[in-house]
């Protein structure tokens, strides 16, 4: 014959239980918004009020320009390919930053050259989704802003 002899579920004991699962729940909670305000890249603009003033008239001079942006990596190199009217062009590129959508621990600056049919750079990219931040002068002098994504699969 088994005898077992179960303790009872005190009033203080419920409460260890309890006091335990929202001490979890809570840790979780700080350890993911620390790492959240960790790994934010930081803004995209100072001040946001000041930019949305001209955003309109800086979108439609860009689309005026009718250029097709794609980039891709291949063996080890970045191609960025411009084209307007379906050929390639050679605009003065102003910035390139290739980076990680979600932080800027992994940016890189890569070198872009224009070899007659697009640009391209030496660059090392792990696999997954990575942005090319653009700014490109166009012959009249305006300013081409674009976030290019560039997918890595390995």
């Amino acid at each position: 014959m088994d005898i077992t002899h179960e303790k009872p579920l005190t009033g203080r004991k419920f409460a260890l239980i309890i006091c335990s699962g929202f001490a979890v729940i809570i840790g979780a909670n700080l350890t993911l918004a620390f790492q959240a305000i960790a790994t934010f890249p930081g803004l995209e603009t100072k001040n946001s009020y000041v930019a949305s003033q001209s955003f309109e008239a800086d979108r439609a001079a860009q689309l005026a320009l009718g250029w097709d942006v794609s980039a891709r990596h291949e063996k080890g190199e970045l191609r960025l390919l411009i084209k307007q009217d379906g050929k390639p062009i050679a605009p003065k590129i102003r910035s390139a930053v290739l980076g990680r959508a979600t932080h800027v621990a992994d940016d890189q600056f890569p070198e872009l050259r224009f070899d007659g049919a697009g640009f391209a750079a030496p660059v090392v990219l792990g696999a997954g989704n990575w942005n090319l931040r653009l700014i490109a002068e166009a012959p009249d002098g305006k300013l081409f802003r674009q976030r290019v994504i560039v997918d890595v699969m390995q």
